[in-house]
């Protein structure tokens, strides 16, 4: 089982008890825009606010790899925050304890992806 393609898996079906079966009770999540979610229950409380005001669309798995103890996923993001579709690309790296998710943080690219041609976009 990768519990990282699991965990993803269950944020796309917005399935909360899903989510939490993968992590530890005392499982740190840092989200690429900063906040650090520390425990079940408090990933529980912002799971359930979260889904009060958007949606997961899809959240496509690009490319993924384990490592040991370590996970780590490249994926596109598609969401509905407040009526408003947007989409980004990142990555996730999760570390297990066990058979569970004790670590899990993400990072992100908000602006769109360009190939260099000498001049960077402003």
């Amino acid at each position: 089982m990768n519990q990282l393609r699991e965990y993803i898996t269950a944020w796309q079906r917005h399935d909360v008890a899903a989510v939490l079966a993968m992590l530890s009770d005392d499982c740190v999540i840092i989200e690429c825009y900063g906040p650090v979610y520390r425990g079940r229950q408090t990933v529980e409380q912002w799971m359930r606010s979260w889904l009060d005001a958007g949606s997961v669309d899809s959240w496509e798995i690009t490319t993924h790899a384990a490592a040991g103890d370590v996970l780590i996923a490249e994926w596109l993001f598609s969401y509905t925050w407040h009526g408003k579709p947007r989409t980004f690309e990142g990555a996730s790296v999760a570390r297990l304890t066990g058979d569970k998710i004790s670590y899990l943080r993400e990072y992100a690219t908000t602006a769109p992806l360009y190939d260099w041609t000498g001049t960077w976009r402003e």
